[in-house]
């Protein structure tokens, strides 16, 4: 243990909870006088746009959190300090007004977080004060799993393997906070202003934010409560989007208002107990470690394909292509599961994880758009937004990552609506305009008998668009452009 340390600073970032906490934990036993801060940081929420319900979410979390410390310590004024700034600047800036020794986070591997982190750890060493960083965002991180011959693991099921095979009661206990909550120290009375409001920071609050998903951690923990009722079932229920299968948690996982550790810990337990629903959910857990520990070891996949052969794709550029992307985005595609999938998003933040596969695949294989615009929607778009998991998801539905489907598997829109959404439901909840229709013909529209669009009051090209493909057409198409991929493959290249 170091020698304790007079004041230390924990920086809140993607943790944004008051228990099972390493940077905290770390700081309450090392320092005589922690302080905690959290900064909306400029460099990150400048691109974004002003009604944006992460941001809100945040927020509202942060209330909770600040409330959480001031119980901690018995203190009504020790509190969250939250500055509104580049982090970059302001960290090294308050560190050296509180003249705290060490700056202790949750480590990030995120490349421009690194980038932040490494200057702020060079201008915090030039005041004579250290950035200490801790694992907290996965169970495994960087390289603590490892292959046999020392090198990342490129395939999921070896790396499941290999994590269920090392993790223990060690990489999944808890960091406590109690014990040393008294170390907690007051706010300094120019740094007592609480949580800001959304308009401080240069966002608006909207009607249409208004957040049905709980924020903090008491928000996650009803969250978790109410899946774990119903994980058992969760490896059957998860693959239709009409039926309340999924955890709903991506977002606690994304800003840590709950722990990483607690949610495997009670999966791993009830897996081996004998739920297969467990077992399939805590495996969603490791797929997502599993893009991270990627992420850290090839950071060139999280703007180019992590398989080289596939950046010489020629994918459909110019206005024609312009317009298929406006049509996907916006949810006119013409193919109702991934018009409704399109909607959900933007209307709520989310999307069910067996759409975003089928949305994902017919952007690139039907429509043979460049995967990485899709990215970039996702990441505008998702509250859940984590870049190591949505790079790793658009890169396995474009069969350039690492662990990939083949080039040659191409979803088809209206078998995946068939098989996941057989009476329609889904559909109907998102496009109303098609409420009517058959379950025969509400998957594909233009299939249906004038007499019957008629009745149902659907209009083709009207209220509800034409397909702007031919699924059969695009499928030789996008056979013929990834050829390139098969010749590399043929050439040894």
């Amino acid at each position: 243990m170091p020698s304790p340390l007079s004041c230390g600073l924990v920086w809140f970032r993607r943790d944004l909870r008051a228990h099972d906490h390493p940077a905290l934990h770390h700081a309450l036993r090392e320092c005589a006088a922690v302080h905690c801060v959290f900064v909306f940081d400029e460099d990150i929420l400048a691109p974004l746009p002003r009604a944006d319900r992460r941001v809100r979410f945040i927020r509202e979390s942060l209330e909770e959190l600040d409330q959480a410390l001031r119980f901690l310590s018995q203190d009504a004024h020790a509190g969250l300090i939250v500055l509104h700034a580049s982090a970059r600047t302001a960290v090294p800036e308050l560190a050296q007004r509180l003249d705290v020794q060490a700056v202790y986070a949750g480590r990030d591997d995120e490349p421009a977080a690194l980038e932040r982190d490494a200057h702020v750890r060079t201008a915090l060493a030039q005041q004579g004060r250290e950035l200490r960083l801790f694992k907290d965002h996965a169970v495994f991180e960087r390289s603590e799993l490892l292959t046999q011959a020392g090198t990342p693991y490129t395939v999921f099921t070896p790396y499941k393997n290999a994590w269920l095979r090392e993790v223990s009661e060690y990489f999944l206990s808890s960091y406590a906070v109690r014990g040393g909550q008294g170390n907690l120290a007051p706010c300094p009375p120019w740094a007592q202003a609480g949580v800001p409001n959304l308009t401080a920071i240069g966002f608006g609050p909207s009607e249409e934010l208004a957040l049905k998903l709980p924020s903090g951690t008491t928000g996650g923990r009803a969250l978790w409560q109410d899946f774990a009722a119903r994980i058992d079932t969760y490896d059957h229920a998860r693959n239709f989007p009409a039926v309340k299968g999924p955890s709903y948690l991506g977002v606690h996982l994304r800003f840590g208002t709950l722990s990483i550790r607690e949610l495997a810990r009670d999966a791993y337990e009830r897996m081996q107990a004998g739920s297969p629903g467990a077992a399939t959910w805590l495996s969603e857990l490791i797929w997502r470690d599993f893009y991270q520990q990627l992420m850290a070891h090839f950071p060139h996949a999280m703007e180019r394909s992590f398989k080289p052969a596939y950046d010489a794709i020629a994918w459909e550029t110019g206005a024609q292509a312009d317009a298929l992307w406006t049509a996907w985005q916006t949810g006119q595609t013409g193919y109702p599961l991934v018009d409704a999938a399109m909607e959900q998003l933007n209307q709520t933040g989310y999307m069910h994880n067996r759409l975003r596969m089928v949305v994902a695949s017919f952007l690139v294989k039907d429509l043979g758009l460049d995967w990485r615009r899709g990215e970039a929607y996702f990441a505008q778009r998702l509250n859940d937004y984590e870049l190591a998991s949505n790079n790793g998801g658009w890169q396995w539905a474009s069969s350039s990552g690492c662990d990939a489907q083949p080039w040659f598997r191409i979803f088809n829109p209206v078998t995946q609506s068939l098989k996941f959404d057989p009476q329609g439901r889904f559909i109907r909840r998102y496009l109303p305009q098609l409420a009517a229709l058959s379950d025969k013909h509400i998957h594909a529209p233009w299939t249906a008998p004038p007499d019957a669009l008629r009745t149902a009051d659907v209009v083709l090209g009207g209220n509800y668009p034409l397909p702007i493909v031919d699924h059969a057409q695009a499928r030789e198409r996008t056979l013929a452009r990834y050829a390139v991929v098969r010749d590399h493959a043929r050439d040894g290249t």
